[in-house]
């Protein structure tokens, strides 16, 4: 769910140019009417930071379609931006302290309330295709959705996943890209063969698309 990467992380440079809706989620608007969106799923900073909300509009202009960040965390993001430069010795205190916000915000929670908000704007906007890109606590969000409520999503990008079960991968049936670093505590090697291997072996009828991409000098 959350590791010492987590918090040796930069804020990135510039200022949004999207906008907050009242749900609690951001938007960057692709050019015109948009019958495709892809929702960013954010680590553990939610959008208290606003990294996210600076690739959700470098997203949509690359894209040319609508890009939401939804408020997975219900405006209670379980780490503060404050929290980004802390020593790594630090990073269990930090778990510690951030632990009543990681219980209201655990892994279920969240994957209702994407499911939610994924259904609301499908509903609302009329979309036709929906795409999820998840990093950390997001890719691992990712996974689940895409195993529980496959209707709601059409691909799903997975970076850094934070602890899931493999079980999912099983399940899973939408097609899936995972961007995989060299060095990584939460998804290591071991981790990125074996949900090869799941995936690998899904065959016939219970096949599913995939792909892993290694990223040498990553981490």
């Amino acid at each position: 769910m959350s590791c010492p990467d987590c918090i040796k992380g930069v804020v990135l440079p510039g200022d949004p140019t999207g906008s907050m809706q009242t749900d609690g989620s951001y938007l960057a608007s692709g050019p015109g009417t948009s019958y495709k969106a892809v929702v960013l799923l954010t680590d553990v900073f939610g959008l208290a930071i606003k990294n996210p909300k600076i690739m959700a509009d470098e997203f949509a202009k690359q894209l040319e379609c609508d890009v939401w960040v939804p408020d997975m965390f219900d405006g209670q993001p379980p780490f503060r931006v404050d929290q980004l430069k802390l020593p790594e010795r630090q990073f269990i205190y930090t778990v510690i302290v951030s632990l009543p916000r990681l219980i209201r915000s655990r892994p279920a929670v969240v994957q209702t309330r994407i499911e939610t908000f994924l259904a609301k704007i499908k509903s609302e906007k009329g979309y036709k295709k929906i795409g999820a890109v998840g990093y950390c606590f997001g890719g691992l969000t990712c996974v689940g959705v895409g195993a529980a409520r496959p209707e709601l999503l059409d691909a799903v990008v997975i970076a850094h996943p934070g602890s899931f079960s493999f079980d999912l991968l099983k399940t899973i049936t939408v097609p899936s890209s995972w961007a995989c670093a060299e060095e990584d505590g939460m998804f290591s090697d071991e981790k990125r063969v074996q949900a090869e291997a799941i995936l690998a072996g899904r065959v016939g009828e219970n096949s599913v698309p995939y792909e892993l991409k290694f990223y040498k000098g990553t981490l």
